[in-house]
């Protein structure tokens, strides 16, 4: 269960920030992938090949899988559950590039240059019904990518096939499918930053009870349904600020759907938790992470060195530095 948001400074730059939550720890980290790498996959004893380099949160587990991040040409992507929803295909086929859905975000951003440009290569993708060893069974997945032109997309692949919709509201979270979230929103249309004006009832005069009454009905629980009003909200009436304070925007933007440990327990008892928020920097190629446990972010930019490295390079999180360089 997891939040994103596409937001835009008012001197010109997109981010692209997420909240990971999850029952159990991940342990994601800070990871750079450089160009032209070849991954194993699950799905096909051919594996996949990236021409791109791309930085985000991922895990070592026999070679790296990432669920966010931002590639050398500035777009970005994140990978969300999508439980009951997700299906995909049985088998292999020939002449298609045969993913699990695990590995679907690294061929993404280590292959497409733009929102525009990964359109043109889906009809080459086929996501295959493998499970992840993490798990032990196939991951229900959907995307949300972004670019520096601002255009925001969102990929769902489902039974009756792919999905590859424009974001008008720059925002995603989970089931159910995203035509249902923006048609959901019709249902907010009274959500406003300003009170509500008076209204008189046969001649009673009422009053909002102060600031903020404007909101009054938007909901508050961890639901994807409820994360995703409050987002959308949220990112609009947000204040603008410029590129150098829009992390610490999209921090805030994000407080509102964070998840502490305990308030949201599975049927198993099993904690759903906010374990980190990654936010990136389109124009700047920077990857962002501000984990659970100290709040405190640190920072990865991507260089030329570190994209012409023959492995990836993984960074260890500090907890001790407010945007620590990792290096």
């Amino acid at each position: 269960m997891c939040t994103s948001v596409n937001f835009l400074s008012t001197t010109g730059d997109y981010f692209l920030a997420r909240t990971m939550d999850f029952d159990f720890n991940l342990d994601g980290r800070p990871v750079v992938i450089p160009r032209h790498q070849h991954f194993n996959s699950d799905a096909h004893d051919a594996g996949y090949d990236t021409k791109l380099a791309f930085v985000g949160a991922g895990k070592n587990i026999g070679s790296y899988i990432l669920v966010d991040g931002v590639n050398e040409k500035g777009l970005s992507g994140a990978a969300l559950y999508f439980s009951d929803e997700a299906q995909y295909s049985d088998q292999p086929q020939s002449h298609k590039t045969n993913l699990a859905s695990h590995e679907v975000l690294n061929w993404i951003l280590g292959n497409a240059e733009s929102c525009a440009d990964l359109a043109n290569q889906l009809g080459d993708l086929n996501v295959v019904n493998s499970p992840i060893k993490l798990l032990g069974q196939a991951v229900p997945l959907h995307w949300i990518v972004a670019d520096r032109s601002g255009d925001c997309r969102v990929l769902e692949i489902k039974a009756d096939g792919i999905h590859y919709m424009t974001d008008p509201v720059g925002v995603m979270t989970n089931s159910p499918d995203f035509t249902w979230h923006l048609q959901n929103l019709s249902n907010y249309t009274e959500l406003q930053p300003t009170p509500h004006p008076d209204r008189n009832y046969n001649g009673y005069q009422i009053s909002s009870f102060g600031p903020g009454s404007g909101a009054l009905g938007m909901p508050g629980d961890y639901t994807s349904v409820s994360r995703f009003i409050r987002t959308v909200f949220m990112r609009q009436y947000t204040e603008g600020v410029s590129s150098k304070n829009a992390i610490n925007a999209l921090s805030h933007i994000l407080n509102s759907v964070e998840i502490p440990k305990g308030v949201k327990l599975k049927a198993n008892g099993q904690s759903d938790y906010t374990q980190y928020r990654g936010y990136m920097d389109m124009s700047n190629l920077t990857y962002y992470m501000q984990p659970y446990d100290d709040q405190s972010i640190s920072k990865v930019t991507m260089t030329e060195a570190l994209m012409n490295k023959s492995v990836p390079t993984e960074f260890p999180i500090n907890h001790s530095q407010q945007y620590q360089e990792l290096n």
